[in-house]
């Protein structure tokens, strides 16, 4: 396996597919990204056995000459030392060579490195085909559907199915929900209809799959009974599907609320965080006190002392009402519902509250109050 490659292009596929590189593998061939080249180019893959990532260089971007020089063969090699010289040598083309496949030089006109190769019969079979049901979607849908989501998904491994992004699709409409089982996001899309899947996709994956979507306009997806694969461009990631059953988020949005504020989303929080300053002992918990004649969020602390802040702008209706929350949850929810105004909706002290963009019924957030008392 021979060729000679303009530095940027090797970079860019190197970092995309290095991407699924674990930085601790229980099994020593993870640690190395495979590249094939054949006719149609250059391909890179890494994985980590849960997520796969496979990337193309072609040989020519329009009139310009990617690759050149080059001889096909397969050829495994330490990703973190591969991307780190690549990433530093000064020159605007390398050149790799394989030797006896058991050694790689990489070489510009100044510098060179010998790296030992592993047997590419070592790595495993990945399944990159494409199959079950298949779903398109416009990159700013994605995008929104990721983000407006997944932040509220569980970041602790004690109960997987917390982790997950759960996607249901039928009816014509995608639902996404996220829940960490004190807080909850949910996001629909309009879809073509008679596509029926129901999918829980690692949270962590999908927001992998997002950061690799820049400047691209579409993505594919497939949904088959224990992985998901997607295509973005030349890039195909694959994940591993969590399997159990998700916790019926269904009936958790109230369908009757007895007070409601509107309030700058800004404005708020930036009253919170300020206020959170003193919330030391109390685990990011402060107060919101509501009322027809003002709106307070407060913190305290028995160490140091306490803080209140007023919200000179609001729109309240119902009877004088004081909530505790995560002030952290609270801030989340705002921030991915990206709008100025935002409206929360109470059911009672006690009761978990929606937080919504009053023009936008598709997402919606989910917080559960916190007993101070």
């Amino acid at each position: 396996m021979r060729f000679t490659i303009k530095r940027e292009d090797f970079l860019k596929g190197l970092n995309v597919a290095s991407r699924a590189i674990a930085s601790k593998n229980a099994k020593a061939v993870l640690e190395n990204l495979k590249l094939d080249l054949d006719e149609r180019g250059l391909f890179i893959t890494g994985t980590d056995e849960n997520i796969s990532i496979k990337t193309q260089v072609p040989y020519r971007l329009g009139e310009e000459v990617i690759i050149r020089n080059y001889k096909e063969g397969s050829v495994l090699i330490k990703a973190r030392l591969l991307v780190e010289i690549i990433r530093k040598m000064d020159s605007d083309d390398v050149t790799l060579d394989v030797i006896d496949s058991t050694i790689a030089t990489i070489s510009n006109n100044r510098s060179e490195y010998r790296l030992n190769c592993v047997n590419v019969d070592e790595y495993p079979d990945l399944d990159l085909e494409p199959t079950g049901t298949q779903l398109r979607l416009p990159r700013a849908d994605f995008d929104v559907l990721v983000s407006q989501t997944t932040f509220a998904a569980s970041l602790k491994e004690q109960r997987p199915i917390l982790t997950a992004l759960n996607l249901e699709a039928g009816d014509g409409v995608l639902t996404a929900t996220a829940t960490d089982s004190a807080r909850m996001a949910r996001k629909t899309l309009n879809i073509p209809v008679g596509i029926n899947f129901v999918a829980n996709i690692p949270a962590k994956m999908m927001i992998e799959v997002n950061h690799l979507l820049d400047g691209k306009d579409v993505i594919d997806i497939a949904i088959s009974d224990k992985k998901a694969l997607f295509t973005i461009g030349t890039t195909i990631v694959a994940t591993r599907l969590i399997s159990g059953d998700y916790p019926n988020t269904k009936n958790i949005v109230p369908k009757m609320t007895n007070y409601s504020l509107e309030v700058n989303a800004n404005d708020l929080m930036k009253a919170i965080d300020r206020a959170n300053i003193l919330s030391i002992d109390r685990e990011n918990i402060v107060d919101l006190m509501m009322s027809e004649d003002g709106v307070e969020i407060s913190a305290k602390s028995s160490q140091v002392g306490s803080a209140v802040e007023k919200i000179d702008i609001f729109k309240y209706i119902g009877q004088k009402l004081r909530v505790s929350f995560n002030s952290s949850f609270v801030i989340d929810a705002v921030k991915a519902l990206g709008c100025t105004d935002v409206t929360f909706a109470f059911v009672g002290e006690m009761k978990p509250f929606i937080i919504e963009n009053a023009s936008d019924g598709s997402v919606v957030q989910i917080v559960t109050p916190v007993r101070t008392y």
